[in-house]
């Protein structure tokens, strides 16, 4: 998720920059990284200040179950999502078959869908009084005491809707690094007498390594931070300990401590992540180098791949909007009523503001990092990036922790001072929502802007530093008007995260303040299922856009 790393301006232009614009961006950029990293110290310092009688209660009780569930979670849909996104990766860039062309963009559709959605649409199916079971009921006369079928809502069940949304990460990666491999020295494995299956194992799959390891870090790490899902079925991990911990019990230290937990396994994933991408190596193919010519396959084997590859289309995007449909035409509710227009303008209005806030956070970082360079800027870098690996729980727990100690130490001050109540002036406001959005989701709106960078060239910076121009000047003439489709996509991906994001916003909303995602989490919880799909839709119709874009991308790759 970092993008790339640009090489700064030369130190000689470096040390031309008017100090009042470096300063600017020292401010802004260092503001950021304090910002980034306040939740991860926040979460430190209240679970050690929890003490070791609750350390020793969750050791005792609960804190096994959490780490064996969570553990067990990552490494199923780690596996899962490698031989989904794998598997169809390979097939649609080294095969050609009927359909080809439509799967290869429309394997990217699940993207669009949060895993909570899916398992609202498929728990309403395949649950006990689902259309599934009470058809085979009716059919055989069986009771409900005479057959077994797979219980949805379970550990296994949470690990399918993960795989069917995350799957899309492993295959975008593994699909370009397919592209980019010369078919040279696959070509020569056959020729030594290797069989299809042998060459793909023994030089194919090698050389994408880096980009499918990469993959799949990024949805063991999306996994340990869902809590709809798990929440929904019933799986007890960190991300529901945090939850439970906090509001149930009213158990702020073992909230804190639980957090750590998690947040020292996200950060443990983020290391792994960027040691593997840092000792990646990538090399161009050569004038000589032959490119690989996908098979032509036909007759059973055409069949086979066709389904290998809609399997996860169909499961993962077009069954589910179909159910969710179904479901929205049999609630009561109604999308154009008072209710629910408050629920979509308060979703657009901390997704448009998240959105602008995040994408302006790094452009300041980015471009600080660009024109500075050195340790301090890359370090403020790094911290930024860290916030995608933290779940949404763990920063609003990083969160609220310190601002509540300084709205009760504050209002404690004005009642003995002037007799003044201040109430909650940070905690509970909208504000720092919005922040805790900023931390999850600026790596993520900073990898795509560092990607749009590439296009302008350093020199570009140096002729405009000699026409006189401002640090902040050369941004908004040079830099930004060549950035502007590299912002837009951030924007698209933090708005469409933000309105996904159920854990940090359940937790942080202001009172009285709901979200679509939070309307359909609590009708969900209600089983109120076919309400939950009015919602839900709503979600999903707004994730499709960024997802389109993808998709044509991929589509123009590809040719």
């Amino acid at each position: 998720m970092g993008g790339m790393t640009l090489a700064p301006i030369s130190s000689s232009t470096r040390r031309k920059l008017p100090r009042d614009g470096h300063r600017v961006l020292l401010g802004v950029a260092m503001l950021v990284a304090v910002i980034c990293a306040l939740p991860m110290v926040a979460v430190l310092l209240a679970a050690l200040s929890g003490g070791t009688d609750t350390v020793q209660h969750l050791l005792d009780t609960v804190l096994f179950g959490y780490a064996r569930t969570t553990v067990a979670l990552a490494l199923m849909v780690g596996f899962g999502t490698f031989i989904v996104g794998v598997g169809t990766a390979w097939l649609v860039t080294m095969t050609r078959f009927p359909g080809v062309r439509v799967l290869e963009i429309a394997l990217v559709l699940p993207l669009a869908f949060p895993a909570y959605v899916l398992a609202y649409a498929y728990t309403h199916v395949l649950d006990h009084p689902g259309i599934v079971q009470t058809l085979l009921r009716d059919v055989t006369g069986w009771g409900p005491r005479d057959y077994w079928f797979p219980e949805i809502r379970s550990l296994g069940g949470a690990a399918v809707m993960l795989v069917l949304v995350f799957y899309p990460y492993v295959y975008l990666l593994s699909r370009a690094a397919f592209l980019q491999q010369s078919g040279t020295t696959f070509l020569a494995a056959r020729a030594l007498g290797s069989s299809a299956w042998a060459a793909f194992f023994k030089v194919s799959l090698p050389l994408a390594r880096p980009a499918i390891a990469g993959g799949v870090l990024l949805t063991v790490m999306e996994t340990i931070a869902d809590f709809g899902t798990v929440a929904y079925f019933g799986v007890q991990t960190f991300a529901t300990g945090i939850y439970t911990s906090w509001f149930s019990l009213f158990d702020r230290a073992g909230a804190a401590q639980l957090a750590l937990c998690l947040l020292s396994f996200a950060l443990l994933l983020a290391m792994l992540e960027r040691l593997q991408r840092g000792s990646a190596k990538y090399h161009d193919p050569s004038r000589q180098a032959q490119a690989m010519a996908p098979a032509e396959l036909r007759g059973w084997h055409a069949a086979a791949a066709m389904i290998l590859c809609g399997i996860p289309v169909i499961f993962g995007a077009v069954l589910p909007i179909f159910v969710l449909f179904w479901m929205g035409m049999g609630s009561e509710q109604n999308l154009l009523s008072t209710r629910y227009l408050g629920f979509i303008r308060n979703s657009l209005t901390l997704a448009a503001v998240a959105a602008v806030v995040t994408v302006a956070a790094a452009i300041s970082v980015g471009f600080f990092q660009r024109m500075r360079g050195g340790r301090l800027a890359q370090s403020a870098a790094y911290v930024a990036r860290l916030g995608y690996a933290v779940p949404g729980g763990v920063i609003a727990v990083g969160l609220l922790v310190p601002f509540a100690a300084f709205d009760n130490a504050l209002d404690a001050w004005m009642r003995e001072t002037f007799d003044i109540s201040t109430g909650l002036l940070i905690t509970g406001s909208i504000w720092l929502l919005v922040i805790a959005y900023m931390v999850r989701f600026l790596a993520a709106a900073l990898g795509a802007y560092e990607g749009g960078q590439a296009m302008v060239h350093v020199n570009m910076d140096a002729a405009s530093r000699s026409l006189g121009q401002t640090p902040l000047g050369t941004l908004r003439r040079v830099h930004l008007p060549i950035l502007a489709p590299s912002l837009l996509t951030a924007l698209l991906i933090v708005f469409v995260d933000v309105m996904k994001e159920l854990p940090a916003t359940l937790i942080m909303r202001p009172f009285n303040f709901d979200t679509l995602a939070v309307q359909a989490y609590r009708l969900a919880s209600d089983e109120r299922l076919e309400g939950a799909a009015v919602p839900s839709l709503v979600i999903v119709a707004m994730g499709l856009l960024p997802v389109i874009l993808i998709c044509r991308q991929v589509g123009r790759k590809s040719r």
